[in-house]
């Protein structure tokens, strides 16, 4: 089977921090648009599917195949434990990396090289490696170490995209809000989308 190219490959990570549902419109999203998603789910993260989207958990892989199957692109999905999995390596190539959202123990791990798990260790890589590393932050209020952590990583050359949806284009759903913080990403990763509605652009919503 012929390979996916490496430009058409995009790790996404959900952690336990609350908005899980702007992780499942990204993947979405980028399945849809034909992209390789290489998705890794904390133990926390997958705590937070179910206490936030309603998901039984209980089988996994199942779950993803119910959820993500039917659309375009392929999902591939990597125990956050799997630190032996493809994208732990640096001769794996991928475009980058998104992490959303990302909670501050994860951050933190990043910031300080950790590579305690296949999460941090995947992002490890997308830094050594010089790619693309976007991480989406929610989290409030944030105390000094937070900040200090992703100041240390934007230095570093990092993409904070915190979890702060805007409200100028007059969003008319929760929906619209999730959807621009993915629009957001995917502009940071120029990939093309008409997700939300620019500023000096004309409303095309029905």
């Amino acid at each position: 089977m012929m390979q996916q190219p490496e430009n058409k490959r995009l790790v996404v990570g959900i952690t336990g921090a609350s908005g899980s549902i702007y992780g499942i419109r990204l993947i979405e999203t980028l399945l849809d648009l034909g992209y390789a998603v290489h998705l890794v789910i904390s133990n926390a993260g997958w705590r937070v599917l179910k206490e936030e989207m309603d998901w039984d958990v209980t089988n996994r892989e199942s779950l993803l195949q119910e959820k993500f199957g039917h659309r375009g692109g392929s999902l591939i999905y990597h125990p956050v434990s799997d630190i032996g999995a493809s994208i732990a390596s640096g001769s794996y190539l991928a475009e980058g990396m998104i992490i959303m959202p990302c909670s501050m123990g994860t951050l933190s791990s990043i910031a300080n090289g950790s590579s305690d798990n296949l999460m941090s260790r995947a992002a490890d890589v997308m830094m050594k490696e010089g790619r693309t590393l976007i991480l989406v932050p929610r989290e409030t209020p944030l105390h000094a170490i937070h900040l200090e952590n992703m100041l240390k990583l934007s230095r570093l050359g990092v993409r904070m995209i915190p979890a702060m949806p805007a409200f100028y284009y007059k969003p008319q759903s929760m929906e619209d809000l999730i959807l621009f913080l993915v629009g957001k990403v995917l502009d940071s990763l120029r990939i093309p989308h008409q997700l939300f509605t620019r500023w000096g652009e004309p409303d095309e919503r029905g």
